[in-house]
């Protein structure tokens, strides 16, 4: 990390040596990542999407997610003499998978896990604030056992990828946005 005044910079992501993990591992990252899961917006659309995020900041998280190729440009047009570039996920899935995980070293992944559940709960904070019942209705928690091995899960993981994919595209029928977010836990007897 470096500092430059109070402001602390990320490090570069360098694509050929860094995991999923490392590159989503900042809030601002994993944010931008979030907005544009299954759609694609303009650097301008983000820009309002997440307005506690300088404009300065949100650019050089961009531009890591790029280098790192998690984000990739799907269109670019001229507005007012400037170039207005609409981005989308990337070649590379912005999931830490299996490899991702193991990779990482036990300070490592507590913090993303850390930075996961913060930008969770904030995301929780923001749809209570907005104070809607219809919002309300579409909001939900809970906790379940499962008795699974590994190839059992790639098995519950290759139907929900089934089950969910229709679901992932904007239908533009004003069907409301919903984050599904899943963590599994293996069970340690106390």
């Amino acid at each position: 990390m470096r500092t430059i005044g109070e402001e602390q910079m990320p490090d570069p992501v360098d694509p050929a040596r860094s995991t999923i993990a490392e590159a989503v591992t900042h809030p601002v990252r994993l944010r931008i990542i979030q907005q544009l899961g299954g759609r694609s917006l303009t650097t301008s659309q983000l820009r309002e999407a997440l307005p506690e995020v300088t404009q300065a900041t949100l650019y050089r998280h961009i531009k890591a997610l790029l280098d790192a190729d998690l984000l990739a440009v799907v269109e670019e047009r001229r507005v007012r003499g400037a170039v207005e570039r609409t981005l989308a996920l990337g070649s590379r899935m912005a999931h830490v998978d299996h490899d991702g995980l193991s990779a990482m070293d036990d300070a490592r992944l507590r913090e993303a896990f850390v930075v996961f559940l913060g930008e969770l709960a904030a995301d929780f904070d923001r749809a209570v604030d907005r104070g809607d019942p219809a919002q309300r209705d579409l909001l939900g928690f809970g906790r379940g056992v499962l008795y699974a091995d590994v190839e059992d899960l790639a098995r519950i993981q290759q139907g929900l990828a089934e089950l969910l994919a229709p679901y992932q595209q904007d239908r533009g029928e004003g069907t409301p946005r919903l984050t599904l977010t899943t963590v599994l836990l293996p069970e340690v007897a106390p």
